[in-house]
């Protein structure tokens, strides 16, 4: 009894944390911001909420009263005017200042999360068919693969289905993050929501972004760049733990993936192909 209370406290706690990066069923808004790229993209988001639904009631108004002063009860001899100077200027520059409005935010986010000046840890992220390969550079070299748990293993594993992977990408919390992101094949995208992370993986390029969890927890994604057959079963998984736990995994896992024949992989690589 004791031993299920303690698993079932152990299961909450992973729960709760899960939480934090997880999509919710019927969501209408963004996820819960846990970075402070995604806490600029939430910001720029209310913003561009604010002014379409301001213009979209200022026209819904303006149709409202055009029908209504205009209509042909009223003028049964409609106006020939052709032109207005004050309306052609008022209609050209209004927009343009809403454009300037949005667009200084906007060239702000794009820069901030172009990349990070001082990065804590750089990870590699290559693409494939249909699966991540994931390359810590700063540990030895440190690189494994990542599959989606088969749907029907993910219950008898207690993991989640279409979401969860043998194996997470792993990072330290509160720390900035360098990712660079290509393809070995076709274009994929990498995509984090709950991190505000979303960068093209490119055959034959290599871009770059970063992030930053603030809080540990797990965070789920998806490549979310149509690349063939099995697309829907790319699933990313970023865990953030705190620096020490890092550190302990790290060590752990440059043995386990070291001596890891690479035709193990194969059974999973098959196993996801099936889906």
């Amino acid at each position: 009894m004791t031993a299920l209370a303690v698993l079932a406290g152990a299961g909450a706690a992973v729960a709760a944390s899960t939480d934090l990066g997880l999509p919710t069923p019927w969501g209408m808004g963004l996820q819960d911001s846990a970075s402070p790229v995604k806490e600029r993209i939430a910001s720029l988001h209310d913003l561009l909420l604010v002014i379409i639904t301001l213009i979209t009631l200022f026209v819904l108004a303006l149709l409202a009263y055009v029908c209504w002063r205009f209509r042909a009860d009223r003028n049964p001899n409609p106006s020939r005017t052709s032109h207005n100077t004050l309306l052609e200027v008022a209609w050209t520059v209004i927009p343009v200042l809403i454009l300037v409005v949005i667009a200084v935010p906007s060239f702000r986010l794009l820069y901030f999360m172009d990349r990070t000046t001082e990065p804590d840890l750089t990870v590699k992220v290559t693409a494939f068919q249909w699966a991540w390969e994931y390359e810590y550079p700063d540990a030895d070299g440190l690189k494994f693969e990542s599959y989606m748990v088969p749907a029907d293993q993910a219950a008898a594993q207690g993991k989640r289905r279409l979401l969860d992977v043998d194996n997470e990408m792993v990072v330290p919390a509160g720390k900035n993050i360098r990712v660079l992101v290509t393809s070995r094949d076709v274009i994929h995208s990498f995509f984090v929501p709950a991190l505000g992370v979303q960068k093209y993986n490119i055959p034959g390029r290599t871009m770059e972004t970063w992030f930053r969890a603030d809080r540990p927890g797990v965070y789920y994604g998806q490549c979310n760049q149509i690349c063939g057959v099995n697309h829907a079963f790319m699933p990313i998984v970023v865990r953030a733990v705190p620096e020490a736990e890092f550190s302990a995994w790290l060590e752990q896992a440059k043995q386990r993936f070291a001596a890891l024949p690479a035709a193990d992989a194969a059974p999973m690589r098959v196993a996801a192909a099936r889906q």
